[in-house]
Formats: C-alpha cells, sequence, structure tokens
C-alpha cells in the first residue's frame, strides 16, 4: 500500500528472512519486481478489486506495502469458479508465477505495475461480508462509521500510510536521541493525583479503600526526580492522560509526547538539540522543507507586538504595527485615550485590498467582534482620498504620518485596534489570522520558532494578586537577585514554547532547581512556605538531596505527525482514537462495570439526575 521507498526498502531487505518462507507468503504483493519474471512466489492479502472481463479475472491483491495484479485464467475452472466468488476485502493466498505484463498493459501507479501473476493455486482464509464503507475508493464516509469500524478505516490508504510513517518517525526519534547518549527510561503510569493542571484521570485503588491513583498528565516530576538521580539525558515516547474536551489537534483523554529532560544544560542546549532532530526528521522523512534554520527566537512582548499570538503562523506575510506613539495628541478621543501605559493602538496593513467590496469589510468586522472587539476601524487609501468610518476623525497630518510610517500606498487598506495592550493585541492577531486566508500558504513550508522569554508572574485581576503567569517551577531569568530586587511583573522566566505554522508543538523550562528560589517565587505569589512543603514537598526534598540545573521539553508527537503529514484532525494519525465526546465507538468505552468490581473497589455510582448540567 504505501509507496514510500523507505518503508518498501527495509520490507525488502528482509526479504528472504526466514518469517516469509511459509506456506502463505514468499514475498510482498508491493515488492514484486521484474527480476523475479518466471519466479515462483506466495502471496497473502486482501482483495482490494476484482474485475471480470468474461475470458480472465483480475484480482488487485493488497498487503501493506502495496499492489500486486493476479491473473485466474478460465481453464482453470475450479480456481476461475471460487475467484468469481470472492468478495472486496475477503482474505486469500495464493501461488503463481511471475509474468512481465505487455508494454500497453503497465500501470505507471503501481510499485509492481510491470509484473502480474498467473496464480496457480488459491486459498480463501476469510471470505468477507459486505462491509460499512468501501475500503478501494476513498468516499467520504461519517466519522461516526469510521470510529465504530476503525479496523476497516486503517485498511485505507492514506491513514494506513500514517500510521506506518508515525512508527517510523518514532523509530527515527530513538535512533537520534540514542546516538546523543539518551536513556530512555519508561515512568509509572499509575501515580498521584496533583491540584495543579487539567483534570486527572483517576483510578480507585482495591488495596487501598478510599484512596486513588491517577494517570499522569505528564511525567514532569519523574523526569526531574531523574535528573537528581543522575541520569544525564532521559527521554520516552510517554503516553499523557487528561480529562479534558477534545481538539482538532489533541486527542481526548490520551495523547503521547516525545518527553525529553537533560541535565546541566542552559537554554542554548535544548534548543541546538531539539532543531537538529527536528531538522533531520524533516530533511530524511518528508518532501518538506524549514524556512529558517536555526530556529528564529522571539521574546513573548515581541511576538505578541507583531503577531497578536504566541503561536503565530510566520508563513502569513503581513505584521501587526504598533502606532500608540503616532496619536498621542490625536484629536481623535477613542485613539488618544489608549496611549497611557497598558494600553495601545495596533494597525494591520493590507496591501491592495483598499477597493475590496462593502461586504469584505462587513466580514471582517463581524470577526472582529467575535473575537471581543467592539468594532473594527479601518481607513482606505483611494485615489480619491481616504475613506472609512475613521477618517473624519483624524486631521490631515494624523493621516500623513500614518502613511510615512506604515509605507501605506494608494490602493491599501489599514485596519486599527485599541485597547488594553494584550486584549488588543489577541483582537488583531485574531484580525491577522483570518486575513491570512487572502494568502496562498505553501503547505511544504514549515516556518518553525521559538518563543522565549515570557513573564514570570502576571497580575490576577479577578484575585487582585500577583500570580504565576506560566510554569511556577521554571528558573527566573537573574535568579535570587531578580526576585529580590526586581518588580515581579518586570521578571521574566527560562520558558520557551516551539511553534510551527501556529501549532504549538510544546512548552518546555530550564527548571528551578533551587529551593531556596523556589520558596522565594511561590512567596511572591502569595504561597507561604508551609503550604509549599504541603503541596510539593516531595520535589523540595530532592533537591535539597542534590539537584544539578536542568531543562526539558516534551513535543507532542501526534502534533508532529499532523504538520508531516499535512493532516489536519489527529485522529488521522492515531490508528485507535476516541471521538470528539470522549468515547472509543469500536470498543464501546466507557462502559458499565459489574457491581461485584463496585464492591470490590468500594465504589457506589450516584448518577446525576437527567436535568443535572455535567461538570
Amino acid at each position: 500500500m504505501p509507496k514510500d521507498d523507505s518503508i518498501t526498502m527495509s520490507i525488502a531487505a528482509g526479504r528472504t528472512t526466514h518469517a516469509l518462507q511459509n506456506r502463505f507468503r514468499s514475498e510482498y504483493c508491493g515488492l514484486l519486481s521484474p527480476e523475479l519474471e518466471h519466479s515462483t512466489v506466495r502471496l497473502g492479502g486482501w482483495v482490494h478489486r476484482k474485475r471480470d472481463h468474461g475470458g480472465l479475472i483480475f484480482i488487485d491483491l493488497r498487503d501493506h506495502t502495496g499492489i500486486s495484479q493476479l491473473v485466474i485464467q478460465p481453464e482453470q475452472h475450479d480456481l476461475f469458479e471460487a475467484a468469481g466468488q470472492l468478495h472486496s476485502e475477503s482474505v486469500i493466498c495464493i501461488e503463481g508465477e511471475v509474468v512481465l505484463r505487455s508494454p500497453s498493459t503497465i500501470n505507471p501507479k503501481l510499485a509492481s505495475g510491470e509484473i502480474e501473476v498467473v496464480v496457480s493455486r488459491l486459498t480463501v482464509e476469510s471470505n468477507a461480508q459486505p462491509l460499512p464503507f468501501p475500503v478501494a475508493d476513498e468516499v467520504q464516509t461519517s466519522e461516526e462509521l469510521r470510529l465504530k469500524y476503525r479496523f476497516i478505516d486503517l485498511r485505507r490508504e492514506k491513514i494506513h500510510e500514517n500510521i506506518i510513517f508515525r512508527s517510523r518517525l518514532t523509530a527515527a526519534i530513538r535512533r537520534y536521541l540514542e546516538e546523543r547518549e539518551f536513556i530512555e527510561i519508561q515512568t509509572p503510569i499509575l501515580t498521584s493525583s496533583s491540584p495543579e493542571g487539567a483534570r486527572d484521570f483517576l483510578v480507585p485503588s482495591r488495596l487501598h479503600p478510599g484512596k486513588f491513583y491517577a494517570l499522569p498528565q505528564a511525567p514532569q516530576q519523574f523526569k526531574q526526580l531523574l535528573m537528581v538521580s543522575g541520569f544525564p539525558r532521559y527521554f520516552q515516547i510517554a503516553p499523557c492522560f487528561r480529562d479534558e474536551d477534545a481538539r482538532a489537534d489533541r486527542s481526548p483523554g490520551e495523547f503521547y509526547q516525545l518527553d525529553m529532560e537533560m541535565a546541566f544544560i542552559e537554554q542554548d542546549d535544548l534548543f541546538a538539540i531539539l532543531e537538529g532532530m527536528v531538522e533531520h526528521l524533516t530533511r530524511t522523512m518528508s518532501e518538506k522543507r524549514i524556512t529558517q534554520f536555526p530556529f528564529p527566537r522571539i521574546s513573548y512582548k515581541d511576538v505578541m507586538n507583531r503577531f497578536g499570538t504566541d503561536k503565530p503562523d510566520l508563513r502569513i506575510p503581513i505584521e501587526i504595527s504598533d502606532v500608540t506613539s503616532l496619536f498621542v495628541n490625536s484629536s481623535f478621543k477613542v485613539f488618544a485615550s489608549n496611549t497611557v501605559p497598558g494600553t495601545c493602538v495596533k494597525a494591520l496593513l493590507l496591501k491592495g485590498r483598499g477597493h475590496e467590496s462593502r461586504l469584505f469589510y462587513d466580514k471582517a468586522e463581524k470577526r472582529a467582534r467575535e473575537l471581543g472587539s467592539g468594532g473594527l476601524a479601518y481607513i482606505q487609501f483611494r485615489e480619491e482620498g481616504p475613506k472609512g468610518p475613521v477618517v473624519k476623525f483624524l486631521s490631515e497630518e494624523d493621516l500623513a504620518t500614518l502613511k510615512s510610517h506604515l509605507g501605506v500606498e494608494t490602493g491599501d487598506v489599514v485596519f486599527f485596534g485599541a485597547g488594553k495592550w494584550e486584549q488588543t493585541c489577541r483582537i488583531m492577531g485574531g484580525m491577522r489570522t483570518y486575513f491570512g486566508d487572502l494568502f496562498t500558504l505553501d503547505k511544504d513550508e514549515l516556518s518553525f520558532c521559538w518563543i522565549v522569554d515570557f513573564p514570570m508572574f502576571e497580575y490576577n485581576e479577578e484575585a487582585k494578586k500577583i500570580d504565576f503567569s506560566h510554569n511556577p517551577f521554571s528558573m527566573p531569568q537573574g535568579e535570587m537577585e531578580a526576585l529580590e530586587t526586581k518588580s515581579p511583573l518586570d521578571i521574566l522566566a527560562y520558558q520557551y514554547d516551539i511553534v510551527c505554522n501556529g501549532i504549538e508543538l510544546s512548552s518546555g523550562a530550564i527548571r528551578n532547581h533551587r529551593p531556596d528560589i523556589m520558596y522565594k517565587a511561590f512567596e511572591i505569589a502569595g504561597y507561604p512556605k508551609e503550604e509549599v512543603d504541603l503541596r510539593f514537598g516531595h520535589m523540595i526534598e530532592a533537591f535539597k538531596l542534590g539537584a544539578p540545573p536542568h531543562g526539558g521539553i516534551a513535543p507532542g508527537l501526534d502534533r508532529l505527525v499532523m504538520i508531516l503529514r499535512d493532516e489536519q484532525n489527529i485522529r488521522e494519525v492515531i490508528a485507535f482514537p476516541m471521538n470528539q465526546s470522549a468515547q472509543d465507538l469500536m470498543m464501546s468505552s466507557p462502559s458499565e462495570v459489574t457491581p461485584q468490581q463496585l464492591k470490590e473497589l468500594h465504589l457506589r455510582v450516584e448518577l446525576p439526575k437527567k436535568d443535572e448540567p455535567k461538570k
């Protein structure tokens, strides 16, 4: 089935192994070639298509390497009759002679398209009943049906290749990291519940009534403890479990990540390792290309100002401009009032779009309102002069300064946002993404970047207090001195995200391995030493007994496969995914359990009332 040369080559290398020399199979369908002419071969697979041409029956036999054409001749009466009764997707084993096709019948779409097999023996191992949907033809099928019969769906070419690619990618990751002295270590699946992060999946303990294990949201604490244990470089293809709703880029319930941690490193060391791995995987396993290498680094403040999001798609060829300073003394009060600290005026220039229809602007304003804006101001710079809802509020000097600052030309349009800094950035970032549909983006271009210099703390308006903004266990830049001498909102952390084409692959950090700095950071966020010891005492104690500087990251494996395979939905790269309601339709999971099982666990089920909302 897959046409990928590296897949077929890896199989071809083992074609004479003992595993192939049995009564079912001596060769693979997709690997038959003219070199085997006149050879007798045994093949096993699924009936992909069958064509009865009256005098001859042709069968396309499929295994995981591809398709071979079989020929059944009418003089073999029993064989011809058996072949005529075969249904699609029946499993058969055959024996026959490899012959060359005539030049006019060569199929260039098949790797084995120069040959065919004249069948002399056919055994039906499993005669398939009518299928709920076809395999040979990629017809549109409902997701519910695909997930219910996932084992059939996985036979289809595209998703079958995705799963094989995922296996090869995982193997390549292991080879790359092992060559760089990483040690693969499995961490526990049954662990303790954590109050941080998403909702845990809980597992009741039979041996300890009333107590529960939790499935790990990530191996975070274990991998840091491995650094304390003296392992220099750790990795794991780690399953992670979070009881949260589905998203297009995350499966509900569980997902896999490449979990990594290294001791005695700085931020640059980790970047070099991960960039090298991603470049290697992209170059050797896909036809995609990385736009810039090493990956550009953009500070959190800069990325918000320029792109309005910390997950920018750098392929979109427009950026947000800050025009706050231009309106300090403006007569337009809406803009002028948003030039004080904590507020801003942002502009987004679209070249050559000043003559779009009114519908274009109405749709844009609707999108801005969906993003939380009260409206969308804009100016069209036409030959007859500037037009738009805010032109009358701006002086000629304002307009001239704006044109000079942004490089506006006749035929352009400028959109504006004004208000609190973060909210305005995010609204304009949403508009940048919205207008990104006006441009043809290269799907083979991978625009990676690092987002760095995240603020350590933020002001929680609701609680009226300083709070952690990202990861409380990150090392603050400047360490203890920064905590003691700087305003909390000015302190940056060694935290970083890696982003590709607008998709966040992972967050990571250089960890805070010093208890004194950790206590001080939590104190600033309003946590006394006693509470820190109560909630994170085991980590504090470990760090008190000798902890090296360390840091790590955990890119999502599912998301990486999605990017390299051009898939928009994560269920296309997972063998057995759940639906958006966190149900496995094939296995009927989740399901009820027996009263005896509940009794053993000392549990009683109390179902919500019909009109009681789910929590």
